[in-house]
This record gives structure tokens, sequence and C-alpha cells, in this order.
């Protein structure tokens, strides 16, 4: 009997690297990405533990879904660090280059003390 492919395997694989290529949009883009990919992998992995002589391309499932945590993970670092950007440099500087450049050299004089 002839295996099936494994059905999404390739599209969780492509959706786990989306999502870790995208981590520098802020967080926001390839965040959502990552938990499409990791809610479509573990169902894929409950069907082929159903019947795994079944299905093939489980490497792919397995591998989508190791990068769509690592992307996950990389994405939420990134969104933390914007949060962080923001509320210390305020929201309005960093829509003014002049107003941005003194936030960020008051908060170098602050490092050096």
């Amino acid at each position: 009997m002839e295996k099936q492919p494994l059905q999404n395997a390739t599209l969780i694989l492509v959706l786990g690297i989306l999502s870790i290529l995208t981590c520098c949009c802020y967080g926001v883009l390839g965040l959502p990405i990552g938990i499409v990919a990791l809610v479509l992998a573990n169902k894929s992995t409950t069907i082929y533990a159903e019947n795994p002589e079944l299905y093939s391309g489980y490497n792919n499932v397995k591998t989508g879904k190791i990068l769509a945590i690592i992307g996950i993970v990389l994405n939420v670092i990134f969104l933390a660090y914007v949060i962080w950007i923001i509320s210390m440099i305020g929201w309005e500087a960093l829509q003014d280059p002049e107003m941005l450049q003194d936030k960020i050299e008051e908060f170098q004089q602050m490092q050096q003390v």
C-alpha cells in the first residue's frame, strides 16, 4: 500500500520558515504565522499518530513545528523589545527625528552616569 502525503506538511514547513523570516516586522506579522503553523502541525501530528503507516512527510511537519516555535519565540522577544523602546522613548519621538535624537542622547547620558 502506497503512503499518501500528510496533509499540510509542506505548508507547515513554509509557514514555520516565514515566521522566522518575518520576526523583524515588529513581531506582529510573524507571530500569527507561527501560531497558525503550530496549530496545523499539532493537527497533522494527531492525524499521523493515529495511522503512521498511511502517511509520509512527517519530517516536514516536525521541522515546521520546531521552526514555528522558534519563530513565535523570536517574534515575542522582538515585540517586547519594540514595546520597551516605545515606552522608553515615546511614540511622538519615534515620529519626529529631532526629538528622537534628543531622547537617544538623554538615554545615553543616563547610561553613562
